[in-house]
């Protein structure tokens, strides 16, 4: 289907291409029609998919910068999608869903979207949501930071790395900026706002402070010898988490 952007503001192919390279995938192509020319005026270009089998050709041929998926795609399951996006990259999701419910969001949150946009929705703040991922996921980069070391965990934040016992840990972009920035300042503790502002970029106002409880789990999950008996990120209760060194 070919977007009608007649009435949205144009902009340069070269400016577009700056501003990032968003997929659109939905099954109702007057929803993606309407998205599309929301993002155009915001200076992205913007890729239409209606099935797994086009999300599939649309990644490999069009290398966007997001993705804002349904999760209701006719016959097939957006988290099905988002599952098997989540095992081959690291590509920021937005889902855009009419589910409300709570078990919905987190289970988007655990198979790892970036953030979750329920219908209906204004134009501004799905614009907001996606300008706001885009900068925390591929922001500028920070300046050489030197490792951070406590015992047998390593964390290395030029590199993008952590190791345990010598041991290459595999974490996500997120993942990592999380137990760094809660390393770089051992025993200090930070509400679920501010961990929002500080590593998501973001804040309750515009992403559920679950994201923070969820993150926390993921990283326990890879680090923690017992992650119900943390070591390292521990909770300190009606507060938040602090990294004990």
């Amino acid at each position: 289907m070919t977007p009608d952007t007649t009435h949205a503001p144009t902009r340069s192919g070269a400016d577009a291409r700056q501003r990032g390279r968003i997929l659109i995938v939905d099954d109702d192509p007057d929803l993606r029609s309407f998205v599309v020319r929301v993002l155009e005026a915001e200076g992205y270009v913007a890729d239409e998919a209606a099935t797994s089998a086009e999300v599939t050709a649309a990644l490999d041929a069009r290398s966007p910068d997001l993705v804002i998926l349904d999760i209701t795609l006719g016959t097939e399951d957006g988290f099905d999608v988002l599952a098997a996006l989540r095992r081959k990259s690291d590509l920021p999701v937005i889902l855009l869903t009419a589910r409300g419910k709570e078990i919905d969001r987190v289970l988007g949150l655990k198979l790892g979207a970036d953030d979750y946009v329920v219908k209906p929705f204004s134009p501004a703040e799905l614009a907001a949501r996606v300008g706001t991922v885009l900068r925390r996921t591929s922001g500028p980069q920070q300046p050489t930071a030197p490792v951070i070391q406590f015992g047998e965990l390593e964390i290395n934040p030029s590199a993008h790395e952590v190791r345990l016992s010598g041991a290459l840990v595999k974490m996500t972009a997120k993942e990592f900026g999380l137990l760094a920035f809660l390393a770089g300042s051992p025993r200090q503790v930070f509400t679920r706002g501010q961990l929002l502002s500080h590593v998501w970029d973001s804040s309750a106002e515009w992403q559920d402070a679950d994201t923070v409880t969820e993150y926390v789990r993921r990283v326990r999950k890879k680090i923690e010898a017992d992650p119900n008996e943390p070591r390292w990120i521990q909770t300190v209760r009606g507060v938040g988490y602090r990294f004990e060194p």
